[in-house]
């Protein structure tokens, strides 16, 4: 059994370090007042092969495995969690179009996204629908050179400032659920495409909204693989994406913690450090556990799929457990700086909001508990025999 990151892994993570510290720590703050996502920012980060890098090398990325990809994307949200939903749904996206879409079309749309020229999103969530990603309404019917897409799409990260959204529509009857679903890659500039943007509490640089469509028409090459593929499509990249959400949480709560273990040190009551008293030292010691714990799991999810192996039941695990230590972690960091970490001066009231939404995006912790009760004892789990 190997805990060690090769000689490779080590200099690709030193350079997303770097590229982190130095060009995306200082404007941390200042991003979340709102705005779009600074895109030569995006084109730097993609010059250095840090966009979704796993995407192999004919189509734009560098082809490295999934540890790898984590590797970035930790040191990335370490310092701007936001910044990390880039190569986070780029690589999610990139993927499901490397996989099912013309190749040509795949080379052209993914290569463009991971070198930071083009913002890709996921159009999945809809209004009534929420955890029960198969319920649907969202329409796309046959034209006579392609489809018409009538509906609604909610809660999509970077609604209003993607460049194209892999959206994922009925083509089928509500009967049919999961198997009546087709994704589509439709350019968001397309007349009948509409956005808003919500007022969210965090992640405030991505941004957050719905997308209408009002007989969007698109030409049959849009459609991604065949009609009624696309939920399997979709849910066969989250087991890989919820790894990398944990490891996007918990490079935040450690840029929280490596504050904290620095401001104990400095800050003094009664003639000396109070990184002397157990009282300030033994919770910050328990996140160091914690974090390292959840850590350890996202890279071994990570490594489960570059083997080629089961990896559902981790994932899930990853994916309801990392979110919450996050926001316990920098809610105990925010605590130990006493009334300034209280401060909107400090970092820590930020990434607090920021994580707290990774809690209800990409799966609830209820859905990945049934996820899990369901790889260990089956369809039952489920209520279902």
């Amino acid at each position: 059994m190997e805990f060690d990151f090769t000689e490779d892994q080590r200099a690709i993570q030193d350079v997303a370090q770097r590229f982190a510290a130095e060009r995306l720590a200082p404007g941390f703050m200042a991003r979340d007042a709102g705005g779009p996502l600074d895109r030569d920012l995006l084109r730097e980060m993609g010059g250095l092969g840090l966009i979704a890098a796993e995407i192999p090398e004919e189509f734009g990325g560098t082809g490295v495995d999934g540890v790898t990809a984590g590797l970035i994307i930790e040191a990335i949200s370490h310092a701007d969690l936001n910044v990390g939903y880039v190569p986070l749904l780029t690589g999610l996206v990139g993927a499901i179009l490397v996989q099912n879409a013309e190749p040509d079309v795949a080379r052209r749309v993914v290569a463009e996204a991971c070198a930071g020229e083009t913002l890709l999103a996921l159009a999945l969530t809809e209004p009534g629908g929420g955890s029960d990603a198969a319920n649907l309404k969202l329409k796309a019917r046959r034209s006579n050179d392609g489809y018409v897409i009538s509906g609604e799409k909610t809660s999509i990260s970077m609604a209003d400032q993607a460049d194209a959204a892999l959206v994922f529509a009925r083509t089928g009857t509500e009967a049919e659920r999961a198997h009546g679903i087709s994704a589509f890659l439709v350019s968001c500039d397309a007349p009948g495409l509409s956005t808003t943007s919500f007022d969210d509490l965090g992640s405030r640089s991505v941004g957050r909204g719905s997308m209408f469509f009002d007989d969007v028409k698109v030409d049959a090459s849009a459609l991604i693989g065949v009609e009624g593929a696309g939920f399997r499509q979709v849910m066969g990249g989250f087991d890989y994406s919820r790894a990398l959400i944990g490891l996007m949480v918990l490079g935040a709560a450690r840029a929280s913690l490596d504050e904290s273990w620095d401001f104990i040190q400095e800050r003094e009551a009664f003639g000396k450090p109070i990184a002397a008293y157990q009282g300030v030292t033994f919770p910050l010691a328990e996140a160091e556990t914690m974090i390292e714990a959840a850590r350890l799991l996202c890279y071994k999810t990570l490594w489960l799929r570059d083997q080629g192996r089961p990896h559902t039941s981790e994932a899930a695990m990853v994916k309801w457990w990392a979110p919450k230590l996050a926001f316990d972690v920098i809610h105990q960091c925010l605590l130990a700086h006493g009334h300034s970490g209280y401060s909107k001066d400090m970092a820590h009231q930020q990434r607090l909001r920021d994580v707290l939404g990774l809690q209800i995006g990409d799966g609830t912790a209820q859905i990945q508990k049934m996820v899990i009760a369901r790889e260990r004892i089956g369809r039952v789990a489920l209520g279902r025999s």
